[in-house]
Formats: structure tokens, sequence, C-alpha cells
């Protein structure tokens, strides 16, 4: 598939504008304010489950119902919250961060980085609307 003649390059100016505007940092912000705090939750979940794999046996076979033990369940455990952090994740991404990256994804493919000076955006209100 060609792209269509009046389709310029993106010059390594409008990156670097794009990437040094508010809207770039505040993308940057939003991501990290959740990505942080929630990989160090995880990465503690999944220790702890080690952990207590290693050092308290006793502990982990303890029988919970039938043939199934401690261990077992916060085994399953880890794949729960696998799926329910994946969840959140798509959530915060849809309602915080992809109004941005859709917005400067647009301004970038319309070269409006290009130039001196660049067009204002209110981010405050959780997405990226036109100022």
């Amino acid at each position: 598939m060609t792209e269509p003649a009046e389709r310029r390059l993106l010059t390594p100016e409008e990156y670097r504008q794009a990437q040094d505007s508010p809207e770039f940092t505040e993308l940057r912000r939003r991501f990290r304010r959740f990505a942080f705090p929630m990989t160090v939750a995880f990465l503690a979940w999944y220790l702890l489950y080690v952990l207590l794999s290693t050092y308290a046996p006793d502990f982990m076979s303890t029988q919970v119902f039938g043939n199934v033990n401690l261990g077992v369940l916060l085994g399953l455990g880890q794949f729960v919250s696998t799926f329910v952090i994946t969840h959140l994740y798509v959530a915060h991404a849809n309602r915080r961060t992809d109004p941005i990256a859709d917005e400067m994804r647009e301004r970038l493919e319309s070269h409006q980085y290009a130039g001196s000076g660049r067009t204002g955006t209110d981010i405050s209100k959780g997405g990226a609307t036109r100022a």
C-alpha cells in the first residue's frame, strides 16, 4: 500500500517539539502514576508468593477444601491478578492517556508541531481538548 503523495515524513524537529510539549509531559506523568505503583504492587505480591512457597511450606500446604491447598489458590491468584491489572490498565489508558496520545498523533500527522510555536491544548480535565 502506498502513501498519498501529499503526505510528507515528519522531521526530527517535529518529533522533538512533540516530545517537549506539555501534552507529552502530562502523558508520561499519567502513565507513570499508574504503571509504577501497579508494578511495585504486583512484584511485591509475586515476591510474597515465592517467599511463602520457599520459607512457609506448612502454611502454603494448608488444606482449604478437598485436595486444594492455600498454595494452589495463591498461585491461581497470580493469574487472576494479572488479568485484573490488565483490565485496570486498559480502563486507565482509555480514560486518561489515550485522548492525549490521539490528539498528539493527529497534530503530528497534520504537522502542527512544525514551525516556531505550539498550539495550545487544555489537558487539565482528564482528556486532551483544544484550548
